[in-house]
This record gives structure tokens, sequence and C-alpha cells, in this order.
């Protein structure tokens, strides 16, 4: 058997870190891109990041959106990571617009990968596609939950994130054969990013640190660093009891917006100016939530339960988070100084 890897997406903030560490432990690595006019940029980010095995690495262009090359690219692999998830330069008006590409990506991936022989595909899916609908304060969510696709106020992202993963649930139990399969569903992901090219999640940072959020609405985030999620894919690719299983990743425990504002003020206070010291009371917020989509994910964001386990990653794949809440932080804004993001 080949230890070659097909990681979907290369040039991604989540893509690149698994490359890394797939290199770095001897493997074979394909990865896909929209356009090889990126792959110089993607090889001088590796190195530039000390990863030295730049000759283990193959590149194939590939589209979530067609069929070209999908053969071509699973040719000789034993594992696929499906990463990639279909680009979006304006959120579409219509929900449709997001999730048939969302869900016509990854079945496109499972069938081309059960027709080459590999091995198991995992994917990366979400954490909107487990615990946004777990509003009892009083519960643990884990991987025995889903959130309803009817759920008000969920994201378009959410939402597409979550029906492309029952659909490839759907599809490995009715024409799988014998393809293996497994889903990481990580929480925000945050931490060092490799280069600029940065993870959605950040947005929240951003919009803390360039003052545009005015007042701090009073939820708490679930944040993982990026080096464990990419660590959890591998493990979940290798160890054989990850089969038709769904891992969360999460970092231990929770952080709350203004205790991420107070944390940036003491410890990075070159770039705090603009953060905001006022609170928005949450009666307010759901009166907004009348009138505004923001609002109204936002508020679905305060009565989420966010005691959330990461027990099953732990127990089966031997996985711990390296890095806490508050150092996660910490390392994206370094990252976002670092590439400029931020003034």
């Amino acid at each position: 058997m080949s230890n070659m890897v097909l990681v979907t997406g290369g040039s991604g903030y989540v893509g690149a870190h698994i490359i890394v560490q797939l290199l770095q432990k001897g493997y074979h690595v394909k990865t896909t891109l929209r356009s090889l006019s990126s792959k110089s940029k993607v090889i001088d980010t590796l190195e530039s990041n000390g990863v030295t095995s730049i000759d283990n690495l193959v590149f194939v262009e590939a589209d979530l959106s067609k069929d070209d090359n999908w053969d071509e690219a699973m040719k000789g692999c034993e594992y696929v990571l499906s990463v990639a998830s279909p680009v979006f330069m304006t959120i579409p008006k219509e929900e449709e617009e997001a999730i048939r590409p969302a869900k016509e990506g990854i079945i496109r991936i499972l069938k081309a990968a059960r027709n080459a022989g590999v091995k198991r595909v995992v994917m990366t899916s979400n954490f909107g596609a487990v615990g946004f609908s777990n509003k009892n304060p009083d519960t643990v969510t884990t991987e025995k939950n889903w959130t309803d696709p009817n759920e008000k106020g969920l994201s378009v992202y959410e939402k597409s994130k979550l029906l492309a993963e029952l659909a490839a649930w759907d599809f490995i139990k009715k024409e799988g054969g014998n393809l293996e399969f497994a889903t990481i569903n990580p929480v925000a992901i945050l931490g060092p990013s490799l280069s600029a090219h940065i993870s959605g999640s950040f947005g929240i940072l951003k919009n803390l640190l360039n003052g545009s959020m005015k007042a701090i609405p009073q939820f708490s985030l679930n944040v993982v660093d990026v080096r464990d999620v990419a660590d959890l894919h591998i493990r979940a690719m290798t160890n054989p009891s990850a089969n038709g299983q769904r891992f969360i990743a999460t970092a231990d425990g929770k952080i709350s917006m203004p205790e991420i504002a107070a944390l940036i003020k003491k410890k990075r206070p070159k770039v705090a100016e603009k953060v905001s010291t006022k609170t928005i009371p949450n009666g307010l917020l759901s009166l907004a939530a009348l009138f505004s989509r923001q609002a109204k994910e936002a508020v679905l964001l305060i009565r989420m339960n966010r005691n959330v386990s990461n027990a099953k990653a732990r127990q089966i794949l031997g996985w711990s988070p390296t890095a806490t809440n508050e150092e996660i932080i910490l390392s994206s804004i370094d990252s976002m100084i670092k590439f400029k993001i931020i003034e």
C-alpha cells in the first residue's frame, strides 16, 4: 500500500498546516489547488516555515465544482483529507447557492475516492453541524448532537457545512462500498498562521481590533489551535477505530468575548487601542435580532450550550489539545501582526 495522502485545498489555512505535519511525518502528499498559479505561493509558505521535504509534494489542479482531474488526483492515494470547501467572494443571497456546491463538492470527492480504491476519507466538517441546536446549559455537547438545519440564526456557512456532512454520511451508507469515512468537526479555528492566508474565524478578532465592534456581545466561544486540528485529521486518517466516527476538535473549556477583549488589552496593548470596553446587554441584542441577520446569528451564539466535550478524540485517538484558549487567541493576534493583517 502506498503512503500517499491527498489533501484538498493545500493553499488554505488548515490545509497548509496539515501538509506541513504530513511531510514532517514522512508521507508523500498530493494537494489540489483550484489553479496551479498558486503553487509557488504554497511552496514559499512551506519553505519559509522550515519544511525541507518539498520533493515529496505533488500538485494537481482540481476544483470542487468540476469533475476534471479528480480521478487523476486520487490515483495511488491511500488516504484523502477533504479540507477544501467551496469559495464565495460574497455571501450568496440565496442559501441554495452555498448549500448545493458544498454538498456536490464532498460527493464528488467521495465518488472519486471510492472509484480509485482509496482506503479512507477524512472530511473537515464543522462544529456548526454538531452543537448549534443544543441550548441546554446543564448538558455536555458531544458528537452525538446534530444541529437542526432549520435552526433560527444559523449562518449560511454553518448550514452548508451541516448539510454537506449529512449528504456525505448518506452517500457512505448507500454507495460508499468499502470506503472508510470519518469527520473532524472543529469549533472556531485560530492560532498561528503560516502565511497571510487566515481562517474565517479570525474575523471576530479583526472586528474587535479595528474597532468595528463598538460594543462587545456577551457570548462565549469554543476555540481550537489550527495545529491541533491538523494533528487530529492525521490521527483520524490512520487509526482503525476512527472509521465511521465524528470527532469534535476543541481546546478545553471556553472563553467569552469580554475575556478576549480584556486579554488583548492586557497582553497586546500596542494593537488594542480600538478594542471596545463596552458590552451589549443580551436583551438589547435579542431586540436587534428582529431586524438584523447578524444579530440573529449572535443571539444563537448566546443561547448555545458551550460545554463542549473533546473526550472522544482523547479516548479513541489519543489526541489532546496542546494550546489553552488564551494561548490560541494571542498566537492568532501575533500572526495578524506578523503578516500585517492588522495595523
